[in-house]
C-alpha cells in the first residue's frame, strides 16, 4: 500500500509540474465556475417561486432534479473534456490553446450530453437514497454508492475525449481502467482531496480571524481581508479542479499506453500501471 501511495503523489507531482508549465489550463475550471454559477442561478428562481421540494422528493422534485442535473453536468463534462483535451496535448509535448482544448470538447458534444443524462438519473437516484426521510442504513448505502460512481466514473471525460466511443462504452471503459489503476485512482483523488480540504481550512480559518482583527480597526478593512481570503479560497478551488484533470488524463495515457512523457520522467509509470495478476 505504502508503495501505491508513493507512486500516486509522484503522479500528482508531476501533474502539478504540467500545470505549472501551462497555467491557462486553470482557465478552463475558472470558465466552467462561472458557468455553473449562472446554471445555478437559472434554476434557483423557478424552484422557490414553485415551491418544487415542498412536499419532499416527489416525482415533480425528482423531475426537476434530473433537468438541473443534466443542464449542470452537461456544463461541467464540457469544460472537464475541454481541459483534459488540452491536458493531452501538453502531454504530447504540444502548447495547448483554450481553442484546442475547446474544439476537442466540441467533437464530443453527443457523447457528453449522453453521458451527462446517466449521471443525472445517478444523481437523483443517489439524491433519493440520501433523503433525509429514509432511515440511516438507506442513507449510509446512498453515500457509499456516490463514492463508488465517483472513483468508477475518473476516467470516463478522458476515454470520451480520446475515443470516439458513446458514454455507456466509456463507462464500461473507466471501470475496466479502473481494475487495474484502483490504487493510483483512489489514493490520488483522496490525497488530492485531503490536501486541499487542509489547505482551504486553514485558509478559511485565517480569513475569518483576520477579518475579526480588521474589524476592530475598520469595516471596509474587514470587507477587503474577507475578499481577499474568499478569492484565495475560489483560486485554490480552480487550481484543484485543474490539477485533478491532467492527473486523470495522466493515469488514462499511462494505463493504455504506457509512454512516459517528459514531465513525468522519474516516476515509476512502469510498475504503476501494470496488469493484475489473474
Amino acid at each position: 500500500m505504502f508503495e501505491k501511495v508513493s507512486r500516486s503523489w509522484e503522479l500528482v507531482k508531476a501533474s502539478a509540474s504540467v500545470l505549472r508549465s501551462d497555467k491557462e489550463l486553470m482557465l478552463f475550471p475558472l470558465i466552467s465556475g462561472l458557468a455553473t454559477l449562472v446554471v445555478l442561478a437559472t434554476f434557483l428562481l423557478p424552484m422557490f417561486a414553485l415551491r418544487v421540494f415542498a412536499d419532499g422528493f416527489g416525482i415533480g422534485a425528482a423531475v426537476f432534479g434530473f433537468l438541473f442535473y443534466f443542464v449542470q453536468y452537461s456544463v461541467i463534462i464540457f469544460f472537464n473534456c475541454a481541459l483534459i483535451g488540452a491536458a493531452m496535448i501538453r502531454l504530447d509535448g504540444g502548447d495547448p490553446t483554450l481553442a484546442d482544448g475547446f474544439a476537442a470538447a466540441k467533437s464530443r458534444i453527443p457523447a457528453i450530453l449522453g453521458y451527462a443524462a446517466i449521471s443525472a438519473t445517478v444523481g437523483v437516484l443517489l439524491q433519493a437514497l440520501k433523503n433525509s426521510k429514509n432511515n440511516f442504513l438507506v442513507r449510509l448505502l446512498g453515500s457509499g454508492l456516490g463514492v463508488a460512481w465517483t472513483l468508477a466514473t475518473f476516467l470516463v471525460v478522458p476515454v470520451l475525449v480520446s475515443r470516439d466511443i458513446g458514454p455507456v462504452d466509456a463507462l464500461k471503459e473507466s471501470v475496466r481502467l479502473l481494475k487495474r489503476t484502483w490504487g493510483e485512482n483512489a489514493v490520488g483523488q483522496v490525497g488530492i482531496g485531503a490536501a486541499f480540504g487542509l489547505i482551504t481550512f486553514g485558509v478559511v480559518i485565517a480569513g475569518v480571524l483576520l477579518t475579526v482583527l480588521a474589524a476592530q480597526a475598520s469595516w471596509m478593512l474587514a470587507v477587503a481581508v474577507g475578499v481577499l481570503f474568499g478569492l484565495g479560497v475560489l483560486l485554490l478551488g480552480i487550481y484543484q479542479a485543474a490539477l485533478s484533470g491532467i492527473y486523470s488524463a495522466a493515469l488514462y495515457r499511462y494505463a493504455v499506453s504506457h509512454e512516459t512523457p517528459d514531465a513525468f520522467r522519474g516516476t515509476d509509470l512502469a510498475h504503476a500501471f501494470e496488469p493484475k495478476a489473474s
